[in-house]
């Protein structure tokens, strides 16, 4: 059985004081949703501050972007090595804001995926689609061109240790949700298309759900077969209610 994993993706916000005091309420909260995996996600200048706030708990962190490249000329680039210096598990590729707001293309997020794997991360390749490509029926076929990029450049077998997670770009602070079935369906094409090259992977690789989840609907969400957890925004902002997410999901 997958187990469920809550990751805390704080984009730009914090402060070394906020931070504490979340990561406080989340280490004390975290054994009442130990069938969980909890995870956290802070700016690159905070990494330091995470590590040593959550060093021998079990909850784990990561980063919400890295370079595709190792090392070199890249002014303000932060390579997966790096990361591995702060005892990183997990790294963000492909998220809706790097696509849209940064211009990241498929090609550049599957090679962002590929060094995550390289640097002895673990990849959450983010997947979805725009309110124009929803409202064109578009949705599968656009989902589908972001996961076969990384198909094409790793294989499926780069899949066995990596987590996707599924946006609804549409439904992300913009007080539109999916329904649990809308997301369910999108879930289930994804696992459909990593189980046509193989069932395996498919049937272990987890699928969270990253269209705005709060405590309010993610026991819905979560209750579905093939949302194997979530990627929390601004919900992941507050202990009480992340735990709350976390909860639904034991």
């Amino acid at each position: 059985m997958r187990r469920k994993l809550v990751a805390g993706n704080w984009k730009m916000n914090g402060s070394a004081d906020s931070i504490r005091g979340l990561l406080q309420g989340i280490r004390e909260g975290a054994a009442a949703v130990a069938g969980v995996e909890l995870a956290v996600f802070p700016p690159f200048v905070y990494l330091g501050l995470v590590e040593q706030q959550l060093s021998g708990t079990p909850i784990a962190w990561g980063t919400q972007n890295l370079s595709e490249h190792a090392a070199g000329a890249y002014t303000g680039e932060v390579a997966g090595p790096m990361l591995c210096d702060f005892h990183c598990a997990y790294v963000i590729v492909g998220h809706s804001e790097r696509r849209t707001l940064y211009g990241e293309s498929d090609q550049i997020v599957a090679r962002k995926f590929a060094a995550a794997r390289k640097a002895g991360l673990k990849p959450i390749l983010c997947v979805g689609e725009t309110l124009a490509e929803r409202e064109q029926g578009v949705t599968e076929a656009v989902v589908e061109r972001q996961l076969e990029a990384v198909l094409d450049l790793e294989g499926i077998g780069a899949f066995a240790d990596a987590v996707i997670a599924y946006e609804p770009v549409w439904a992300i602070g913009t007080g539109r949700n999916a329904t649990p079935q809308q997301a369910q369906d999108v879930h289930a094409f994804i696992r459909s298309k990593l189980a046509d090259l193989d069932p395996t992977v498919a049937s272990q690789t987890r699928i969270l759900y990253g269209g705005s989840m709060k405590a309010a609907n993610a026991a819905e969400l979560l209750a579905m077969p093939d949302i194997d957890g979530g990627l929390v925004g601004g919900a992941s902002l507050e202990a009480k209610e992340f735990l709350a997410i976390a909860k639904a999901g034991c």
